[in-house]
């Protein structure tokens, strides 16, 4: 969640930003590794069903908290993102069947399992009744897609995929809605709470697959 070093006067932009900088796919090692031109392929694959499992499927973490309306700060924001996040789904999918079938890997039922269960607790964050919660963890996917997209974009030429449309765009407009929140402390601290659980999630998903490509390696 928020540190010591955040400024009183920073807004929900600046910290959720900041926040996504310092624990988001952009800081993971692993993510940095898989974006090497050199990266081995079943790594790659390794990560993009993962990442089709955990975000792939409808509903997703942006649907789920458009549709159950609890979090009111952003609802606009969020209808409009939903129907983006479409399109991201239909990229992971297409990516996952181009990289074809999911790398053996010792440990493959625990891993499978552990996957699944971050898709569910994604599904509970962003269902939350908090008033903030769910606008902190949508907006903290968002940007932390980003790096991801970024990622899938490197894998997609590698795997002679079409290239993907820019993602600017949505960044830019998530971003705007952020800056235009005003929050009581109470919000703020439902904002970053939820941004810092969705953080925590990626990460933990990064340090999965991480292990994932040692042991098949070992």
């Amino acid at each position: 969640m928020a540190d010591a070093s955040q400024r009183p006067e920073d807004g929900p932009a600046d910290l959720i930003l900041a926040m996504v900088a310092r624990d988001g796919t952009a800081a993971s090692p692993h993510a940095q590794a898989l974006a090497d031109a050199g990266a081995p392929l079943r790594d790659l694959a390794d990560a993009i069903h993962a990442l089709c499992v955990v975000h792939g499927t409808f509903p997703g973490l942006v649907d789920h908290a458009a549709a159950h309306g609890a979090d009111s700060l952003a609802s606009t924001w969020m209808a409009r993102t939903a129907g983006v996040m479409a399109s991201e789904r239909a990229l992971l999918v297409r990516l996952a069947a181009a990289a074809g079938p999911l790398p053996s890997t010792p440990g493959q039922a625990s891993a499978a399992a552990a996957i699944l269960q971050q898709r569910d607790t994604l599904a509970l964050l962003a269902r939350s009744d908090r008033l903030g919660c769910a606008t902190g963890a949508t907006a903290a996917f968002v940007l932390d897609w980003i790096a991801v997209r970024d990622l899938l974009e490197r894998c997609a030429e590698r795997l002679g995929e079409t290239p993907v449309a820019s993602f600017a765009a949505v960044r830019d407009d998530a971003v705007a809605m952020l800056r235009g929140l005003a929050l009581a402390p109470p919000g703020m601290r439902a904002l970053t709470f939820g941004a810092d659980q969705l953080l925590r999630q990626h990460r933990g998903l990064w340090q999965l697959l991480e292990s994932r490509a040692a042991a098949r390696e070992g």
